[in-house]
């Protein structure tokens, strides 16, 4: 049977050929050359098509290591050390693949204040934002299995202090620790479900994120002013106009990316990871890499046991508590376009949610910083003062933004808006 799409002439003999038998060619001009796109695009917008390439980066890069790797606790921390020094040019796939999930997670964080800016989560785009945080949390589910790889002192007590938490769930908690370890304590077991999982789940956010692109172009780009196109004359066609901002962005950041990779390799990592696990010598401080740190400093926030008054039965464990509150904040995004029901998406016409947003995005930065620093004294106060906070912006600023807030007027169509910047 025939099908309904509509070949297209590209003027090259060998694709009309292709594309006559297997459409791919037309569905790609569809989708990604006159696809009608948002004229008023800024460059905030580039960070979707840089996370794509970083995401590229991390698949091919880890590849190649693989071809290198063996999961073996007396093998691996040499096997990496030969990679660096003599498999050729293995030291720059290493520190592309090592830094290549700092700038990935930075291009998506990115991504997501620019969506909770601009109101990106919001109806009919609701679908699209729970699949961009799935991606979120495969991300960081693979990236901390990837650093238990190396098998330095960070990469044992990280994997230990993390799966432990799991034991803090009632009944079930111990058996997902033997699970995850696949034994009674972190060893070679954990080490090789590890490298199998980290070499899988990036294959399974691949798939997301088509899910996520295929989400994108059903429902169509929000915009910076957060208003629907009404017309041909608020959209451009995607190519050329936004190819080519898109490979500017992308250019600028590998430059900094580059940047760290040659110069910087091993300023985002942590020297104890340079140093062969030892289960027998504790590290001084543990701590995960950057971008677990604020969802860190959550979970350590957590330090009282919640008990039945006057009793001794703890309802609630403090290593219980922080789990909760850890995973909490990421439950608190995935059901975020149900708490903003404000109708209008763009902070820039919402003043008090404008406000709100960079005390949120300070709030967030803090606990990074605060993640880093040891659970003691003032760092614990101020992290458990940041998780309030944290907590507070969803359930309790959104919900009242929602009943009292009063937006400014948005304009009538996105060109006229522009039309009225250039005068």
């Amino acid at each position: 049977m025939a099908g309904n799409t509509t070949p297209t002439d590209f003027g090259n003999p060998v694709i009309n050929w292709i594309d006559k038998r297997l459409p791919v060619f037309t569905m790609m001009q569809k989708e990604y050359g006159v696809f009608p796109t948002p004229r008023n695009f800024n460059y905030l917008w580039n960070f979707g098509a840089i996370a794509m390439v970083m995401l590229m980066v991390m698949i091919a890069s880890g590849l190649v290591l693989a071809m290198h790797y063996t999961a073996d606790t007396k093998l691996s921390f040499n096997v990496v050390e030969r990679i660096m020094r003599d498999v050729d040019y293995g030291w720059l796939v290493r520190y592309i693949h090592m830094n290549g999930a700092s700038m990935f997670f930075i291009a998506v964080y990115v991504h997501i204040f620019r969506g909770l800016y601009y109101g990106s989560y919001k109806q009919p785009r609701e679908l699209l934002w729970i699949l961009g945080v799935l991606i979120l949390l495969l991300m960081m589910a693979t990236a901390f299995m990837g650093y238990v790889l190396p098998w330095g002192q960070m990469s044992f007590w990280g994997a230990t202090v993390i799966t432990n938490l799991f034991s803090a769930i009632p009944l079930i908690g111990d058996t997902i620790v033997t699970w995850l370890w696949g034994g009674f304590s972190v060893d070679n077991p954990t080490l090789t479900r590890f490298f199998a999982l980290h070499f899988l789940l990036p294959f399974v956010i691949l798939g997301v994120v088509f899910l996520h692109i295929a989400a994108l172009h059903v429902s169509g780009s929000n915009n910076p002013l957060g208003i629907e196109p009404k017309s041909d004359k608020d959209t451009v066609p995607f190519s050329p106009y936004y190819t080519v901002k898109d490979l500017f962005g992308v250019c600028v950041f590998l430059i900094i990316y580059a940047a760290f990779v040659f110069y910087a390799p091993n300023y985002m990592g942590h020297p104890d990871n340079y140093t062969p696990a030892n289960p027998m010598v504790t590290p001084p401080h543990i701590v995960p890499e950057w971008y677990f740190l604020p969802f860190y400093a959550i979970l350590r926030s957590f330090t009282i046991d919640i008990v039945i008054p006057f009793t001794d039965i703890i309802i609630i464990s403090s290593k219980l508590g922080g789990v909760l509150l850890m995973f909490g904040s990421i439950a608190m995004m995935f059901i975020l376009p149900w708490l903003d029901t404000s109708p209008v998406r763009s902070a820039r016409f919402r003043p008090l949610y404008q406000k709100f947003f960079w005390l949120h995005l300070a709030v967030c930065i803090t606990l990074g910083f605060m993640g880093a620093k040891p659970p003691e004294g003032i760092y614990t106060v101020i992290s458990q003062i940041c998780t309030f906070l944290y907590f507070a912006h969803y359930l309790i600023v959104l919900p009242l933004l929602n009943k009292y807030e009063k937006p400014l007027p948005l304009p009538p169509s996105i060109h006229e808006a522009i039309l009225a910047q250039k005068k």
